[in-house]
């Protein structure tokens, strides 16, 4: 197991250095006011004049330029290549939720990757902002303050099983896989919740619910998946 580099108890915000502004960030900080910057993601991280706690990453894509205005305590280099940036970061925090931003919009490989990195560290909760979205590993359960209406998409990165509440279209005995079985476009009833059998769904929610679904994986008894053997 990698040892955690940043450990808190509250939120955390993690820049990437994809498509995101700076009223993005700062709607993220809103949420997780703690800032680490993955790479690339410390140049919007200055940009809106947030000096992040660390910066992780192998960096290859940091300015040099970028770099020297960040204390070298708060620097942390990470040479190996088997993982992307967001997988390094995502490993080395410890946090009740990681709050995602410049990770979706830009490169499709680069949001693959993102999703990847969601499955890969089940463990470590986080949620992605994208444009009108947010994006999240569904947890063990979860219970929302959705509206009847709202688009909930559900997207298999591995075969995955389990029950709903508030859907339109209800997922008790569907079985989600790549390729056969896939549960996008899905609508609101009214307030949803889930429950999953193991991790393996990437839950699409509109973007106003960020708040709500942070609150949620932060609550003291919100269910975790275990580590992962890495």
């Amino acid at each position: 197991m990698i040892d955690p580099i940043i450990h808190s108890s509250a939120a955390i915000t993690l820049i990437g250095g994809g498509e995101a502004t700076t009223d993005d960030l700062n709607d993220v900080l809103s949420l997780a006011p703690i800032c680490v910057a993955a790479d690339g993601g410390v140049v919007l991280a200055l940009q809106a004049g947030v000096m992040p706690k660390a910066v992780l990453g192998d960096f290859d894509s940091a300015p040099a330029a970028v770099l020297d205005q960040i204390p070298q305590s708060r620097l942390h280099r990470i040479d190996e290549q088997d993982t992307t940036d967001f997988e390094k970061a995502l490993a080395r925090i410890d946090a009740p939720v990681i709050v995602g931003v410049g990770f979706m919009g830009g490169r499709i490989d680069h949001q693959l990757a993102a999703l990847h990195g969601l499955l890969a560290f089940a463990d470590r909760p986080c949620v992605l902002l994208a444009r009108d979205e947010v994006i999240l590993l569904a947890p063990p359960k979860i219970a929302l303050p959705t509206r009847a209406g709202e688009v909930v998409s559900l997207f298999p990165l591995a075969d995955a099983t389990g029950r709903s509440t508030g859907l339109q279209w209800p997922i008790k005995g569907l079985n989600f896989a790549l390729g056969e079985k896939i549960g996008t476009s899905n609508a609101a009833t009214g307030p949803m919740s889930l429950q999953m059998e193991k991790p393996g769904l990437a839950l699409i929610l509109p973007r106003r619910l960020m708040p709500d679904v942070v609150a949620a994986l932060c609550q003291p008894d919100a269910a975790r998946w275990p580590a992962r053997g890495r």
